[in-house]
C-alpha cells in the first residue's frame, strides 16, 4: 500500500454531481484496501460549488493529513482545474486504467479525479484500485515532477 505508519488516510469529496459514485466508491475502497476513508461529502443531489470541496481536501493535504485524495464530479474537469490550483498537488484527471497508471509511474499524482458522470461504477473502482496500489518510478519523472514544483505561481 501507499501509506505507511499513520499516514493511511485517503481524503475523498465531492459535488453534487458525482456523490452517488463516491458512496460507491468509499465502500469499495474501505472493502478492498487498508485505509482509512475520510468522506467530506457531499451526501446527496442538492447543487454546492466545487471549488470549495477541492480546496478543503488540497488544504488537508498539504497540512499532511494524508498523503492522497480522491475528487469528483461531473465530468472530473473542474475538480482537476481547482485542485491543481494548489501548492504541491498534482491532479490528475484519469477516465480509464491506463491514465490511472500513468498518472502514478510518470508524475506521481496525488489527487485523482473521476468524472461521475461519465465513468461507470466498475471502472471507476478499477481505476481507483490502479491508482492506490501503482508505484511512482521516479527518475525522469522525478526531475519532470521538480520542473514543475518550480513553477510556483506563475
Amino acid at each position: 500500500m501507499f501509506m505507511e505508519g499513520g499516514m493511511d488516510q485517503l481524503i475523498v469529496a465531492c459535488d453534487h454531481g458525482a456523490w452517488i459514485l463516491k458512496d460507491e466508491l468509499v465502500k469499495h475502497i474501505r472493502a478492498n484496501h487498508t485505509l482509512d476513508v475520510c468522506d467530506l461529502g457531499v451526501n446527496g443531489p442538492e447543487s454546492v460549488d466545487y471549488p470549495a470541496y477541492a480546496a478543503e481536501l488540497c488544504r488537508r493535504i498539504g497540512r499532511g493529513e494524508a498523503r492522497r485524495g480522491v475528487l469528483l464530479c461531473g465530468t472530473g474537469l473542474g475538480m482537476s482545474m481547482a485542485a491543481n490550483r494548489f501548492k504541491g498537488i498534482r491532479a490528475a484527471l484519469c477516465h480509464d486504467e491506463f491514465t490511472a497508471r500513468m498518472s502514478r509511474r510518470h508524475n506521481d499524482a496525488n489527487v485523482l479525479v473521476i468524472g461521475g458522470r461519465v465513468t461507470g461504477p466498475g471502472l471507476a473502482a478499477s481505476i481507483i484500485d490502479i491508482w492506490l496500489t501503482e508505484p511512482f518510478e521516479g527518475g525522469r519523472h522525478q526531475r519532470r515532477i521538480d520542473g514543475l514544483d518550480a513553477f510556483g505561481s506563475v
